[in-house]
Formats: C-alpha cells, structure tokens, sequence
C-alpha cells in the first residue's frame, strides 16, 4: 500500500491561487478513477477535480473557503502499490468535524422525583404537563430557577417526560413567563454563522468595489410599453416553433446598440489605475443571471452584429449554462453595459450597481398597467420603469439623461430599432 498525493492542477492562465468551495469526498471514502473530489473557483468560473487514481481518502488538503496555491497537495489516497508519497501520511488528521461529533455532552443528573412521575399531556414540543405533576428537571435548572423566581411548575419543558433543560428555563424568563395555551412562545436568540465562500464571496467583492470607487448617478424613467409588446406578440405569434421565443431583453439589447452608436463613451470599461477609459466597438451586453450559486453575468458578445433571435438564443444559451454550472470563463467576462433586471418581482424603481470597470448599467423594473393622462383623459396603459446608473467619474449627467431619452424613444416606437442609418 502506498499514498499517492493529488495537487491542485493549473485550473487557468496565469491562476496562482483558487478558492476551494466544495468537498465531494471525506477521508475513509473510496473513490475510483475520474471520481469527483472537490470544486474549486477563480474569476467567478468553479471546477471540479477528479481523482487520476482509485483508492482511500486518507487527508483533505484544506476546509471550505480556503484559497489554495496552485500545485498544493489537495487529496492524499492509501492506493494498491507505491503511490508518489511516504505511508507515513496514511492515517488521516482528525477534522474539526470528526471531533464534534466524538464529542458527545455529559448527561446532567436528575432529581428523582419524590413520587412516581406522573402522566404528561403531550401538545409538541416543549410538552406540557399534568396538573400538579413535579416538574423534572436537573439541580442546576432548579438553582437556576430559584434565583430568578421561578417556579418551575409553570414552565412546559421539551425534554423526555417533559424534562425541563436549561433552555427551556431561558425561553420562560426571556419570554416575560408568558404562556398561550400550554407552550411558552420566548424569543429565538439563535444565531448562525455562515462562511462567505465561492460566489458569494466573489460577488461581495465586486460589489463592494463598484460602490467604494464607483460615484454613481442614477436615473428613472417610465417608458410606454405598449407597442412595442405588440410588435413582441406579433413576432412570436408569426414565427412559433420556427424561431426562438423573443423576451423583452433582445428588443433592449438591440436599443442599447443604437443608442451607444451615439455616444460611445458609454460602451466602455474605465481603468482606474491606469486613468483610461477604454471605449469599444463592439457592444457586449452583460446580462445579469440569478443561479443556484449566486449572481453570474454571462455575455452576449458582439451584440451589435446579432439579430432580434440571434442574440436571444445566445442569450438562453448562456443563461442555461450559467445555472447548470458549465459556463465558460470567456463567456462571463469582457462585458461593456450590463443589463439587470428581477422580471416579475421587480419594483417601481431600482439603483443598479454598475459592473466594474464597466461605466452603465441599464436596470428593467416591473412592467404594469397604469393610468395615463392622454390630454383630456386617463387611460389604461402598459407601463415600465427603466433604472440607468452610470460612472460619475466618466459620464456626466447631461449626457446620461440624453442616454435614457434615446433609450426611451426607441423602446416606446420600436419601429426605429429596425431603420437603419
């Protein structure tokens, strides 16, 4: 028997490091060749490593959260034959985990009641007894008890035979003794910590550097929705099961591409070290994706040489890919504008954070009937909000309201979106 020692791989040029998110394996399994052992991310892309041997996991290299160097032993497994490393590794470390689990409280001793316990009227958790019952619960709950003032009669208790634990004795005190029916209702001073890891951790450190470096000026603007979801209607009615399934984001897209044709310093990625505004031809339209794991913004790259359906099925393509996880890591990244929106559960309004280093972000609000004065009376109209933020630093707040109005004018007559010149 020997143990062969599996190191991190190179999961990306020029990657030194990568956050370890996920263990599929824990010592004492028995894994097989091409086996999953554990996922790991860098630049928002998670991988997974197989195992190139079959054997033992004997040691895990590092806990969850963890970043680990780039060649550093991840897995060690007991293997038939040599393996790469000494047996003196063999015997795992005992984990955290483990240790908790061997770990078990001492029992508290019990005051034996002075008669036979008596019958308890079950009613969930905790049990509340019988009338003039003696109430069990261990010396240290009654000292407990004594020194508040409480008499232990009135507290329902949630142990076996309605035993009373400490716990229960806080959530009397802490509820003030109030009783409804025959369980007390005290406060939930639990709390839980939970690790900042993967994509979540990913995410908070965008987010913290768009709103640390990035001034943002934000504008709302209500836009008439109604032809242009006609026009929407018409097109898939037309061409069902011929083309894709049009949603409002490639009529956005396709409005973005026209409005930045005019004013191309808002299609650009701003360098901060640097103090360059890169501007770009091309218009790559980030759109913002809720998935298992977290926020994602896949790419539609090239917009702008894309039609209505060409960038709606890249875009149901890449959405699909960002939530089963194989996205790759050029498709999330190079972004020029972001779109976000929360569909159904939008609000009236929204502050987007813009997409570092980019410098626009367009956000799509709620869509609902209004009323709308025509002139001489109100009528019924289909309405939608639209939140732009923008990069102070770069974009000024003329040039972003004339921005929005172009926005405006293309979606309320879509029509345009389709004249060329």
């Amino acid at each position: 028997m020997g143990i062969f020692a599996i190191r991190l791989p190179d999961v990306g040029e020029g990657i030194a490091e990568a956050e370890l998110t996920e263990w599929h394996v824990k010592p004492g399994d028995i894994v097989k060749e091409d086996d999953v052992l554990a996922a790991v991310m860098t630049d928002k892309a998670a991988v997974e490593v197989p195992s190139s041997v079959e054997g033992k996991v004997v040691e895990l290299g590092g806990e969850i959260g963890d970043m680990l160097a780039i060649g550093c032993v991840l897995v060690r497994i007991e293997v038939d034959g040599e393996g790469n490393e000494a047996a003196s590794v063999a015997e795992p470390k005992p984990t955290p985990a483990a240790k908790e689990q061997k770990a078990e409280p001492e029992p508290e001793p019990e005051d034996r009641p002075a008669e036979p316990a008596r019958p308890v009227v079950k009613t969930g958790k905790p049990v509340a007894r019988a009338k003039n019952t003696k109430p069990l619960a261990a010396p240290s709950v009654r000292a407990r008890a004594r020194e508040e003032g409480v008499d232990l009669r009135q507290v329902p208790g949630s142990g076996p035979g309605g035993r009373i634990s400490h716990g229960d004795l806080e959530n009397w005190i802490a509820s003030g003794g109030i009783q409804q029916g025959s369980v007390t209702r005290g406060k939930n001073t639990g709390v839980e910590d939970v690790r900042v890891v993967g994509m979540r951790r990913k995410i908070a450190e965008k987010m913290a550097i768009s709103k640390r470096q990035i001034p943002h000026i934000t504008i709302v603007e209500e836009i008439e929705m109604e032809a242009l979801e006609d026009l929407r209607a018409a097109l898939n009615r037309k061409y069902k099961d011929q083309r894709p399934k049009l949603t409002l984001l490639p009529f956005l897209m396709r409005a973005i591409v026209e409005a930045v044709r005019e004013q191309p310093e808002l299609n650009a990625r701003y360098d901060d070290e640097q103090g360059i505004i890169h501007r770009h031809g091309g218009v790559h339209v980030g759109i913002a994706t809720q998935t298992p794991n977290g926020l994602n913004v896949p790419v539609v790259h090239h917009a702008e040489a894309g039609s209505l359906w060409d960038n709606a099925a890249e875009l149901a393509r890449l959405a699909e890919a960002a939530r089963d996880g194989s996205i790759k890591r050029d498709e999330l990244t190079g972004g020029t504008i972001t779109i976000t929106s929360l569909g159904a559960l939008g609000a009236i309004a929204t502050t987007p954070i813009i997409n570092h280093p980019e410098v626009a972000i367009v956000g799509v609000n709620k869509m609902q009937m209004r009323p709308v004065w025509d002139g001489q009376q109100f009528q019924p109209c289909k309405m939608m909000n639209i939140s732009c933020s923008f990069d102070h630093r770069v974009i000024d707040g003329w040039d972003a309201a004339v921005f929005v109005q172009k926005l405006k004018l293309l979606l309320e007559t879509p029509a345009m979106l389709f004249v060329e010149g």
